[in-house]
């Protein structure tokens, strides 16, 4: 049977892309972006609290869900599969989407002037941390499918000598609070490739938690059984490292991974048991958010960055310029998705399914 909380947690993260992203813009702890706006501290608290688990959660979940898919298809048919999902929209959202971002973070820091056909030329260009945040190369929020694409076929041995053995791992079978104790894992796991805080070891980790840990039954129900004590050690924790990290001016270094791997870990555990007990369900419009959810991560980074840079220029009121770019850039995403989905080439290209699929 289809796991319909799966499918709803990852559209649910998807849409809170929009509030955290807008929020971006008025960020405190010294990261810039495409465009910037004055800083706000709610804004830095609200991204602190959900940066260690938030995109932890969607590799886990991409985890799950190759574990699933390959109940259905052998490990070629997966891998085409990868092309057509993630490496042609990839593709597609370098060379069509992500410049108009960096034009915009051009005109916004670097006071550019020059013609957007220009600028496109500096995007392949101009060398840079690979942030983007002004102007230059950058594969912006699409670091996700990349990574994601890299870690799919870094897993196909692991997940076919799975496969090949015929035997299901007995991961039922550890003590719940051995399970707690994974969090150790990305502590090391994150140190791999880590480009900007965005570690290939540490998502790889994620996705494999996925695909062979959370993807058994067993696992999934004692999720749900535990999920009142999950979450309140949730609450301590995020309350210690949000504290952490905003009120403490030195910690230590070893103290603070342990803390933010555990809230880490401990927070996506609890997301999954509350979304098993409430979101295993599907309806008219869970079923069109998660059709379209894959769309509208690729879209909507684009939207945020240039609405945020008219709503700057509009107004200097902030509560009014958050709810602008919140609203406009979610009308506008959804807007974008529909019109793509109308033609073969557009779905082709952003890997947008149809509704026969």
């Amino acid at each position: 049977m289809r796991k319909h909380y799966i499918d709803n947690l990852r559209w649910m993260c998807i849409l809170f892309l929009f509030p955290y992203h807008t929020l971006m813009v008025y960020n405190t702890f010294g990261e810039s972006f495409y465009v910037k706006g004055a800083d706000v501290q709610i804004a830095s608290v609200f991204i602190t609290a959900i940066w260690p688990w938030f995109m932890p959660l969607l590799f886990l979940i991409a985890g799950v869900s190759s574990a699933y898919a390959l109940k259905t298809r052998t490990l070629k048919e997966y891998i085409t599969e990868r092309i057509y999902k993630l490496l042609i929209p990839l593709l597609s959202g370098l060379l069509l989407l992500v410049p108009m971002q960096t034009y915009f973070a051009e005109v916004f820091h670097n006071g550019y002037t020059g013609s957007y056909f220009e600028q496109y030329i500096l995007f392949f260009t101009n060398p840079t941390d690979l942030s983007g945040y002004h102007g230059g190369f950058t594969p912006a929020h699409l670091w996700f499918i990349l990574y994601l694409f890299v870690i799919s076929l870094v897993a196909v041995p692991l997940m076919s000598a799975n496969q090949k053995s015929g035997q299901k791992l007995s991961v039922h079978k550890i003590p719940f609070p051995a399970f707690l104790l994974l969090f150790i894992v990305p502590i090391f796991s994150q140190m791999i490739l880590d480009f900007n805080g965005k570690s290939v070891g540490e998502s790889l980790t994620y996705f494999l938690f996925g695909y062979f840990l959370i993807s058994n039954d067993v696992i999934q129900e004692k999720l749900q059984k535990y999920r009142f004590f999950l979450l309140g050690f949730v609450v301590l924790c995020a309350a210690l490292y949000i504290f952490f990290v905003t009120a403490i001016a030195y910690y230590h270094e070893i103290l603070f991974e342990i803390l933010y791997n555990l809230y880490a870990w401990t927070a996506i555990l609890a997301i999954l048991g509350f979304g098993k007990q409430h979101l295993d369900f599907t309806n008219r419009t869970a079923s069109y958010l998660s059709k379209s959810s894959f769309s509208i991560y690729i879209f909507h980074q684009q939207w945020i960055v240039i609405t945020a840079y008219f709503a700057l220029m509009w107004t200097q009121n902030i509560p009014l310029q958050m709810l602008l770019i919140l609203s406009a850039s979610t009308l506008l995403t959804f807007l974008h998705y529909e019109v793509f989905r109308r033609f073969s080439v557009t779905r082709f290209l952003f890997g947008i399914k149809t509704a026969r699929r």
